[in-house]
């Protein structure tokens, strides 16, 4: 039986164990930051924009925030979740499946959970966390070991553990649940240890299980004929670690897939290999497929598709569209109908070298020399993409979507592997040149267009995620561990704080309390709350 450790605060715990807890309705979730005291989803709100209403913090006054407060989590690993805000008070998930609650006001901890994980665990990339779902009392949380945790806001206590899949095999989670009327919906990970990817729907009061899309069509399946024949899809990949969207209109949530398996040896799985590496839209009440697109066919290079597809409205051609924005790891950036799926406009965010265009059937033009082999091929973008998990950020004002941009390439290796349950199963590795180049930049893209407005470049490359105001702020990150702040219009930046060490998948978020508004930020293993000087 796995073990609950409840850390007592003092008096600070035991008031918060003998109050009320707070109430989380779908309502709430639907309303988003419409109440910007509340941060309810992993992106702020349904859309993904992760734009806040508030306007406190401005360009003019931004120089002044100074930090508040810093809650140290006193183990080890690095920050790459997005806390929830619930009625002053901070909802957090860390490495190794820890997680508190902390006052937002001060940041003491009111309750702390710490799993007992097996020391089995197979993991390519860290036992990180993304971070809670959140409805009615109760939170939500993925595990390392592959379950589905439902914990009391006001305790911390477990109100029920579900198994996803078996750990012992390679699956993994590590995503921020999408809460959705009484759902949550989760993804799955693992692809390289070879298992078969999937999108999970629970029950958010009994957990149990509503729906399943495998992300790796089966021979039965639409799409399966794009596998070769015998089990390959059974160890096909298309993992889900980043959180998807929601379109209450539509009733559709979109997820980003992961990359197929093995990673890079092409003639282990011959075909397209749908859904990997694709948009999927599925019907939030059944999980039924709508549409889907497919990014990078026959990825052979890692490119997952695990980023946040960002939902907005836009005018093109003169006309309004509903569209999905996507700046995708292979190094393009795409604007998609959400009603089909299909590609308005596409174009580089970053150098690619791999293909010339998308071309009008949607799919990419490829370039010769760049299917990997055991002698090398040189590519670009590497393997971290032009962009990776870092969220994006959309603001429906300037009509303009900001992303961390990666100019990276790298030297790609493919081979022969046999496969063995448990064991990593990627077929090739990658390797950077000593003299290319390597450097991060915060992006703003016209979706309309897919062109380049602006940039602002890093040393190095970074992780950071993008957060945006409607005061015209644009708050990111770069890889030496700086937070800083841009003017939204023309990039210029305003402001910076050395955190000590660079963020990793979030910029941070932003709340407004006690009439004052506070930004956010973890990185390494630290929260630190920034703030104006009190008037």
């Amino acid at each position: 039986m796995r073990a609950l450790m409840l850390i007592a605060i003092c008096s600070v715990t035991l008031a918060a164990q003998q109050a009320a807890a707070p109430r989380v309705t779908s309502q709430d979730l639907l309303d988003g930051l419409k109440d910007p005291t509340r941060w309810l989803t992993y992106s702020g709100e349904y859309n993904g924009q992760r734009h806040s209403p508030l306007t406190q913090i401005t360009p003019e006054n931004v120089h002044q925030l100074s930090a508040q407060w810093t809650f140290q989590t006193g183990t080890l690993g690095s920050f790459q979740t997005t806390p929830i805000v619930v009625d002053g008070v901070l909802y957090v998930t860390g490495f190794n499946n820890n997680a508190w609650a902390i006052d937002a006001r001060s940041g003491r901890p009111i309750w702390r959970y710490r799993r007992e994980l097996p020391e089995d665990l197979h993991n390519c990339c860290g036992p990180v966390n993304r971070g809670f779902g959140v409805l009615g009392d109760r939170l939500f949380m993925t595990t390392i070991d592959a379950h589905l945790l439902a914990l009391d806001m006001r305790t911390g206590g477990i109100v029920y553990d579900v198994q996803l899949e078996d750990y012992k095999v390679g699956y993994s989670a590590t995503v921020a649940p999408l809460v959705v009327k009484d759902k949550v919906i989760i993804g799955i990970a693992g692809a390289e240890y070879g298992i078969r990817g999937f999108i999970d729907a629970y029950d958010a009061q009994t957990g149990k299980r509503a729906w399943r899309f495998y992300t790796v069509a089966g021979p039965n399946d639409p799409g399966g004929h794009t596998w070769p024949r015998g089990d390959a899809y059974l160890r096909g990949g298309g993992s889900i670690w980043v959180t998807g969207t929601y379109d209450p209109q539509l009733n559709l949530v979109f997820f980003g897939t992961g990359n197929p398996g093995p990673d890079y040896y092409s003639n282990a799985r011959e075909g397209d290999n749908l859904y990997t590496a694709s948009l999927v839209a599925l019907d939030a009440d059944t999980g039924q497929l709508r549409w889907y697109y497919q990014f990078t066919p026959h990825d052979v290079h890692d490119w997952d598709s695990t980023q946040v597809p960002v939902l907005g409205d836009l005018t093109m051609n003169g006309q309004p569209r509903k569209v999905v924005m996507f700046a995708n790891r292979n190094g393009f950036f795409y604007t998609l109908d959400r009603l089909t799926g299909k590609p308005i406009v596409a174009k580089p965010f970053v150098e690619t070298t791999w293909a010339k265009e998308i071309g009008s059937d949607g799919r990419p033009v490829l370039l010769p020399g760049h299917l990997p082999d055991e002698d090398g091929t040189k590519t670009c973008p590497d393997l971290g993409g032009g962009t990776n998990y870092m969220s994006p950020s959309y603001d429906p004002t300037t009509r303009l979507f900001f992303v961390t941009a990666r100019e990276t390439c790298a030297t790609y290796f493919a081979f022969d592997q046999k496969f063995k349950p448990g064991e990593q199963y990627e077929s090739g590795g990658t390797q950077r040149p000593r003299d290319q180049k390597n450097f991060g930049a915060l992006r703003a893209i016209d979706p309309v267009t897919a062109t380049l407005k602006w940039e602002f470049r890093y040393t190095s490359v970074s992780s950071a995620g993008v957060l945006t105001t409607a005061s015209g702020l644009v708050f990111a990150g770069d890889g030496d561990g700086n937070i800083l702040a841009f003017d939204s219009r023309s990039g210029k930046n305003l402001w910076h704080y050395q955190l000590g060490f660079s963020m990793r998948s979030t910029a941070g978020t932003t709340y407004l309390l006690d009439g004052r508004q506070y930004l956010l930020v973890p990185s390494g293993s630290t929260l630190t709350a920034f703030a104006l000087p009190r008037s």
